[in-house]
């Protein structure tokens, strides 16, 4: 096409029963997908559907986030000409070690996905 864009104009039509039609429903809801189509295309394509729990990652943002702003607050206070304190640096130290840790096993469970 000109625009560069994919046009489906092949229709596929099935019939399914109730209790298909709500285990198909369950699925969907289990995975996080809201548009049947996308579902039922990636399913005819592919045969499965890979649904990653990302609550690992989310607590990795979350601890980033208030790891940046320590680091924000005291590179502040020394731009300033403020005292920096070794315990506050020590515990930025450490908390990065934590963090570089939970990244390495968020990681190493991501590598185990087939």
């Amino acid at each position: 096409m000109a625009d560069g864009k994919m046009r489906r104009n092949i229709q596929f039509h099935f019939f399914a029963t109730r209790e298909e039609a709500e285990k198909i429903q369950k699925r969907m809801e289990e995975i996080g997908v809201r548009n049947r189509c996308a579902y039922l295309r990636k399913m005819a394509i592919d045969g499965y559907y890979i649904c990653v729990e990302l609550s690992d990652v989310k607590e990795m943002v979350r601890l980033l986030r208030i790891y940046g702003n320590n680091l924000n607050q005291l590179a502040r206070r020394a731009n300033e000409g403020g005292s920096i304190y070794r315990n506050d640096v020590e515990d930025l130290q450490k908390n990065m070690q934590e963090l570089w840790k939970m990244m390495r096993q968020i990681l190493e469970k991501l590598s185990c996905l087939e």
